[in-house]
């Protein structure tokens, strides 16, 4: 269970009673280090504002903040601030897995208070901003009051204005394929409306991350630009017509910004997870485990096999048996399996009324899999595809979660493949059926009220989360430690359908964009480097490797089928090898949508590994092993491009492989293909 380090604990300096200030025309903070000032105030307008400074210059201009509602006058005039409250806090807590075992939780804290005029029924509001060395949070809290009890949101206007000039990189919110998207390069300016983490470049060199964390019974919030480079928030929509409806007192989720003076100090930031709430869920150590797995699903996602039943059926109990055979044979702790259950036949795209989370297909034997698996020291890894309908998926959620975990089941993918608007939600409660229904976005308040009930039904089961098609990642996996991993952006499996459909530089860029938010589950490892038709992927083999080391997950998949990962032992090696849980982790070297090198320590050895992926353009690295700890030698095994290759041609293939010893000052020179990456594992050198 996380807890305080006691050494940081006896140091905890939060203020346990809050100062309270006298009433003031603005209100004001820094960060702990004193490079990021905060300014509260209101306009001549009476409209509410905020604004920041970085370094001593205007980084967010003054930018408003309020509520349009259904049912009554808006909330974004006629306000006055009537007292603020300051507090600092410092500790350190440890998490049960992730990037880094600890985490820093250091800011200084403003409490505003807000009150509108007469005109608007002297409505309340308070707005509470935390200000570390790495970024801002700021959340909304209504507090019990006499004007109204319930909110009726129909969009928030919370504003970032964005002063210095920069590129953004971002992906178009509220469209068909959700978040499945190449990203965008474009100047600021140029943004239409965008997914959050949205990321920025500024014209010296800052590197700012737009998200928000600890959203909880709330629509997602995308940024629209207004103007210039000024962004307001704009709610998920909902069919109830009011975006968002909370009863009083409430608080929003937080609204953050990262801000660093590189990449690496946007990358390694644990902003959001320090807005969240800590563990609910206490030890969950004896039912999950970081793991990497293997799955009957790349020759679905190629074509070879179908989830639907028939000749060419993947799911069978003959498959899954050779499947278990595999993992146990090579250190693959579980076997997912897709397409085990009835409701495959026929549409299921974006109905799903069809699918039985407790039925398998008649070539299946769920029980006889499960004791077989169990046989190995393998795991049966769950599938419940629900097709949208999470209408069907509730009705039967019990059940299902009951029936796996009494089978030994306790890691669960969860799919709702539907585009976007698409999510069948129950109507009036009355009856279960496709005529008693609510068409929902995927990140509308009622399915990420859906998302929370999944993870805390499987968390009674103990059972583990790993959710695609999702709603984006907030950080509360920290909460909800169960909640291990996503998938929310385009995944491996584009590659299959298309030559270089995600392109060189989405892995790449994803690490500075996507990966802000949270753990992945891309799905690396395709070995053969091809899809359907023998499309070929944008990616050498060498980047196949670092990808384990560029896109985190406390779940990695060796995606390819099994003859084809069988057919490169020493690719696989590395892939057995590499952990899925670190002690730490640093990016070393790195340029947003270009390259990224990362350094991780093993949480359970004295291990490092070192890796990640390239864009188009051919490179070469100066890397530097100064992470390492002096005065130990390490044996550093290098997996990396080949002299040629190149993802345009079949020189994807060339690899190369050398080993030497290092130690903490020594540098590499790497060669990045294009397309390429790299992937190496540094072990100590043991004394004679």
């Amino acid at each position: 269970m996380p807890r305080l380090i006691p050494a940081l604990a006896a140091a905890l300096t939060f203020s346990a009673s809050l100062h309270a200030q006298p009433v003031p025309a603005t209100a004001t903070t820094a960060s702990p280090d004193g490079q990021i000032v905060l300014t509260v105030s209101t306009n001549n307008d009476q409209r509410a504002q905020w604004s920041l400074s970085y370094k001593g210059k205007l980084l967010v201009a003054p930018s408003m903040m309020g509520f349009i509602l259904t049912d009554g006058v808006n909330m974004t005039r006629g306000w006055t601030i009537t007292g603020s409250e300051t507090a600092a806090h410092d500790d350190t807590w440890e998490q049960p897995w992730g990037e880094r075992r600890y985490v820093r939780d250091h800011y200084r804290e403003l409490l505003v208070h807000f009150r509108q005029d007469k005109d608007h029924h002297e409505r309340l509001m308070n707005v509470r901003f935390r200000l570390f060395d790495n970024g801002i949070g700021f959340r909304y809290e209504m507090p019990v009051q006499a004007a109204f009890k319930t909110m009726h949101i129909a969009d928030e206007l919370t504003e970032f204005s964005i002063a210095p000039k920069g590129t953004a990189w971002w992906i178009t919110g509220g469209e068909w394929n959700r978040y499945e998207q190449v990203y965008q390069k474009t100047p600021i300016d140029a943004v239409a409306t965008a997914h959050t983490p949205i990321t920025m470049r500024l014209e010296d060199g800052t590197h700012l991350a737009i998200h928000e964390a600890a959203l909880v019974d709330y629509s997602a919030m995308w940024l629209k630009r207004e103007d210039g480079q000024t962004f307001r928030s704009t709610l998920a929509p909902s069919s109830h017509g009011a975006r968002v409806t909370r009863d009083l007192p409430f608080n929003t989720p937080w609204r953050t910004m990262r801000i660093a003076p590189d990449a690496a100090g946007l990358v390694e930031n644990d902003l959001e997870l320090n807005l969240n709430e800590p563990n609910k869920l206490g030890d969950i150590s004896g039912w999950f485990k970081p793991q990497k797995y293997i799955g009957i699903w790349w020759g679905m996602i190629k074509g070879d096999w179908t989830w639907a039943t028939g000749p060419r059926h993947g799911a069978t109990t003959e498959r899954t048996k050779q499947y278990i055979d595999f993992a146990a044979k090579n250190g693959f702790s579980g076997v997912l399996v897709e397409g085990w259950d009835k409701g495959w036949d026929g549409t299921w795209f974006g109905t799903g009324w069809d699918f039985s989370y407790t039925q398998p297909t008649p070539d299946f034997d769920l029980k006889a899999i499960t004791a077989y698996a169990a046989q190995k020291h393998v795991q049966l890894i769950g599938h419940h595809e629900t097709g949208g309908n999470i209408a069907n998926y509730e009705a039967q959620l019990d059940d299902a979660m009951k029936l796996y975990s009494g089978l030994g089941v306790h890691l669960v993918k969860t799919g709702y493949v539907a585009d976007a608007g698409g999510i069948q939600a129950p109507g009036d409660g009355s009856t279960v059926g496709p005529d008693n229904v609510r068409m929902e976005y995927h990140d509308g308040q009622r399915v990420v009220e859906h998302h929370l009930k999944v993870v805390e039904t499987a968390a009674k089961y103990h059972i583990a989360i790993d959710s695609h098609e999702p709603v984006k990642d907030t950080g509360l996996r920290r909460t909800y430690p169960n909640w291990v991993s996503r998938e929310g952006a385009r995944g491996m499996e584009y590659n299959a359908w298309g030559a270089f459909s995600n392109g060189p530089s989405h892995e790449p860029t994803l690490v500075y964009t996507r990966m802000l938010s949270g753990p992945m589950d891309f799905t690396p490892g395709i070995l053969s480097l091809e899809g359907h038709d023998h499309v070929p992927l944008a990616s050498t083999l060498a980047k196949q490797l670092g990808l384990y080391l560029a896109i985190y997950s406390p779940i990695q998949m060796a995606a390819d089928q099994i003859e084809n990962l069988a057919a490169h032992p020493k690719e696989l090696a590395f892939i057995r090898e590499v952990p899925a849980d670190w002690a730490q982790s640093h990016l070393i070297a790195g340029s947003v949508g270009e390259y990224a090198i990362f350094a991780r320590q093993d949480r359970n050895s004295p291990d490092w590994y070192v890796g990640g992926v390239n864009d188009a353009t051919a490179r070469t690295l100066d890397l530097s092993f100064d992470f390492l700890d002096a005065g130990k030698s390490y044996t550093a095994t290098i997996y990396k491009d080949g002299e040629g290759a190149t993802y345009l041609t079949d020189a994807r293939h060339r690899i190369a492989y050398d080993t030497r010893v290092v130690k903490k000052g020594d540098h590499l020179s790497l060669w990045l293909a294009p397309g390429g990456g790299a992937a190496l594992r540094l072990t100590p050198v043991l004394k004679k």
